[in-house]
């Protein structure tokens, strides 16, 4: 048996999926927007520390906006700090995880694994707790070699272009 819906129904539905659609790209592009340099993301961040994942605990949190999503608590057990106050261990609100069978994925966020090594940009949320600086940005996942995956960029450059930051007024 063929249905046919009503023209009116099926336009004004292909109207709002392709303004949904629209809205979203926008919406995702405004957040993620192209690379900032590193020198800028260190001026910007409030602590920039170097370390390893210790644990995840993905939890339900309400954001800076008023929504209700998925939040994982990344431990890190820091090795260095390259700008801000020294601690031992840093907790970073990373949006994103898995709580029972659901799952949500941020496109501009990292996920994080214990044993995980990278350098964190950090800034603070309006309720107070540390996340990455830029969002997607803020991290930087190392490989053993201490360089970005996929790319030319060291440790030592990192380190340099922190350095740098710190030196301009």
């Amino acid at each position: 048996m063929l249905t046919t819906f009503p023209r009116v129904r099926v336009v004004t539905l292909a109207v709002a999926t392709t303004l949904g659609l629209t809205c979203a790209t926008a919406a995702a592009a405004a957040q993620e927007g192209p690379p900032v340099p590193l020198v800028e993301r260190a001026r910007g961040a409030e602590q920039i520390i170097l370390g390893r994942v210790a644990s995840v605990s993905p939890q339900w949190r309400v954001n800076d906006f008023g929504d209700r999503l998925i939040v994982s608590v990344v431990r890190v057990a820091v090795d260095e700090t390259l700008k801000g106050d020294s601690q031992n261990a840093v907790d970073i609100e990373v949006e994103g995880g898995t709580i029972g069978t659901l799952t949500l994925h941020v496109s501009d966020q990292q996920s994080f694994a214990p044993g995980d090594r990278a350098v964190f940009y950090l800034a603070r949320s309006r309720r107070g707790t540390m996340v990455p600086h830029l969002r997607g940005q803020g991290t930087l996942k190392l490989d053993r070699t201490s360089r970005l995956p996929n790319s030319s960029l060291t440790l030592d450059e990192i380190r340099r272009s922190v350095a740098a930051a710190r030196a301009q007024p």
